[in-house]
């Protein structure tokens, strides 16, 4: 005989997560077990401190609110609505009750048994990520250490297991690399790598790497007839070597080599060059372990001719960018990979123009990237935001000087834009004379910022901040960074400014749980993931590094962890902003790609019910640590 309640329980449940993954069979049987519950207004379900049930519980109609008694206090802590789950974690943990439970209006709920529940964590992988999704955004103390579920902002939860992970895995390295003395001569080494059929030779003393020698030194050097081969290896050795340690990922081991420009990485005990060498790693093994190889798109770089080379490659970047992420490889080795190609595409852009210049730069100069580039976090091609410092020079030749490095930036950030860079719609570009300026000015021009914080002036550093060198002299800019700390030393309300700047963006989540949406414009309904979510972590970590003088780092994430290390008590408070920032910078490139454009507007309504509950998750770091700054600098006594 047909079960027509089981059958419009079935109707329903399919239609929501986890439910909508099962297979109609299984989820039949578990909609016939469904015990059907309807409640008045203001009924209690369960009580905090109450011993749990059997149960967990799922919305048919009405709404149910979560509250905690804190200090007599009764808090609102969560509304639940049609197709919600909630009652999850006690009869998971067989703990206590953590909330109230009470209908807010007329409510039907139904009932499902826990060990239907385990069925579920045990039979269907999807289900599985939901319900520990579910069960982490309502954890009594998500910052607690020894939480198995961090807010869900944990990236290794969203990994699959049937993912090419190679990018993350240990790179597989020569355990007996070809070695020899700094007394061998450069015959006998070249005599060594024939008989071993090998392309390289490390040169060592006391059982640490000194040097090496590759099969392109004994042509450039030995075959050219530059230096005799009667001479010792130190001759022509590359040194000092760069060595790495034994768990190296190849994600890893590829950003080294394309930062530093080798295809030879030493393995050593401890990574570092005094220590025992332990093997080497190079470009072919990675090759070999990795046949999507950013290597591979730099080596094109440097043979690059033209600047529709360069818009090939960093098209050809994207459609690695698209591959990574649908490999859910994660996105901290996402993001060094793709800014180490955007930096050496923009890099080979300035020395295009350099070369077509009539005459060499009159004095030192450096190239500033500023924003999400300077911080290494623009994975999608977005507008450019650049900057130009040149070495001071006596009055007579400032306007000449000037000129010169003008038609320089004006060069390259045309360059950049054919190559699929935007002009900045607000020309924060080097090309612009305001950003274009001398050691001094540069320094004047923050001193102004950080003394007069007027609104502008505070937006500007929120901009200018987060600056990194790309090309050019080093000193100029350590100069620059040197008097920025100067000046907020001296001035050091100007964090205060700049906290309450941090605290400019609303909550991304209304009082009931709705996402914060705008009001307006032609995104008008849609959630802002740049300014909602990203945005004040970005500013929070700013302030705070800031705070405690720590110096060239702008990576968001790298931010964090040095918070974390410097204030131990809020350790995991940080630990979690830096995973919330993860996945928010994860999903605004996945959808940019999936939309082709910056990602920044999420429409609510395409977005599944575990992705909002994914989102949710990642929301609760930044109340906190917007709550954090507001206690540290007394930002509601500042006017």
């Amino acid at each position: 005989m047909k079960n027509t309640i089981a059958e419009r329980i079935y109707d329903f449940l399919k239609n929501f997560p986890p439910f909508d993954v099962l297979e109609k069979e299984q989820l039949l049987k578990i909609a016939s077990q469904v015990k059907v519950t309807y409640l008045e207004k203001d009924t209690f379900i369960f009580r905090q401190a109450e011993n749990p049930g059997e149960n967990f519980y799922v919305v048919k109609d009405g709404a149910i609110g979560l509250t905690r008694i804190m200090d007599g206090e009764e808090i609102l802590v969560d509304i639940c609505d049609e197709g919600d789950i909630f009652g999850l974690r006690s009869p998971i943990q067989n703990n206590h009750y953590l909330l109230n439970a009470k209908s807010k209006e007329e409510s039907i709920l139904y009932a499902i048994s826990v060990d239907i529940l385990k069925e579920i964590i045990e039979t269907n992988d999807s289900a599985h990520k939901f319900l520990i999704a579910s069960y982490s955004t309502n954890i009594r103390a998500p910052y607690a250490n020894g939480s198995n579920a961090q807010l869900f902002a944990n990236e290794d939860v969203l990994l699959s297991n049937k993912s090419n992970l190679s990018d993350i895995q240990t790179a597989k390295y020569s355990k007996h690399p070809v070695t020899c003395l700094p007394t061998t001569t450069i015959q006998e080494a070249a005599q060594i790598m024939c008989t071993k059929r090998v392309g390289s030779i490390l040169i060592v003393k006391n059982k640490k790497p000194v040097g090496i020698i590759t099969d392109k030194d004994l042509r450039i050097k030995i075959a050219t007839g530059l230096i005799s081969i009667g001479k010792n290896v130190t001759e022509i050795m590359s040194s000092p070597v760069i060595t790495a340690p034994e768990k190296i990922t190849v994600a890893e081991a590829q950003i080294s080599m394309i930062k530093n420009k080798i295809t030879h990485l030493c393995i050593t005990k401890d990574g570092t060059p005094n220590s025992e060498l332990i093997g080497l790693l190079s470009e072919h093994d990675i090759v070999v372990l990795h046949g999507n190889n950013p290597s591979v798109l730099v080596k094109e770089l440097k043979r690059a001719k033209d600047v529709n080379t360069l818009k090939y490659i960093r098209d050809k970047t994207s459609d690695l960018l698209n591959g990574y992420i649908e490999q859910n490889i994660p996105i901290i080795f996402v993001s060094k990979i793709i800014s180490e190609i955007n930096d050496a595409i923009i890099i080979k852009a300035i020395e295009f123009s350099l070369n077509e210049m009539e005459n060499q730069p009159p004095v030192k100069f450096g190239w500033l990237t500023l924003g999400s580039q300077g911080r290494k976090e623009q994975l999608l091609i977005t507008d450019q935001d650049n900057a130009l410092i040149f070495e001071d020079v006596p009055t007579k030749d400032y306007k000449k000087t000037k000129n010169y490095f003008l038609k320089l930036a004006k060069s390259v950030t045309d360059k950049l834009h054919i190559i699929g860079y935007d002009y900045c719609p607000a020309d924060m570009m080097a090309s612009n004379p305001k950003w274009c300026l001398s050691s001094t000015e540069w320094k004047n021009q923050f001193n102004a910022w950080i003394t007069q914080p007027t609104e502008k002036a505070i937006m500007m550093c929120t901009i200018f901040f987060d600056y990194t060198l790309l090309y050019g002299d080093t000193n100029l800019v350590s100069n620059m960074t040197e008097s920025i700390f100067k000046s907020i030393d001296s001035f050091d309300i100007f964090l205060n400014f700049l906290a309450k700047n941090a605290l400019l963006s609303k909550p991304p989540l209304s009082f009931f749980r709705q996402f914060v949406v705008e009001h307006d414009g032609e995104n008008k309904d849609q959630f802002d993931l740049k300014s909602r979510a990203l945005m004040p972590l970005t500013d929070a970590a700013r302030v705070l590094t800031l705070a405690h003088n720590i110096k060239d780092v702008n990576n968001t994430i790298l931010r964090f962890q040095d918070l974390a290390e410097a204030e131990p008590n809020n350790k995991e408070l940080y630990l979690s902003c830096i995973d919330s920032f993860k996945i928010l910078l994860r999903y605004r490139t996945k959808q940019g790609i999936k939309h082709n454009d910056s990602g920044r507007y999420v429409g609510l309504n395409n977005l599944s019910k575990a992705e909002k509950l994914k989102l949710k998750g990642c929301f609760k770091p930044i109340k906190d640590i917007q709550d954090l700054l507001s206690v540290r600098y007394n930002l509601a006594q500042l006017s």
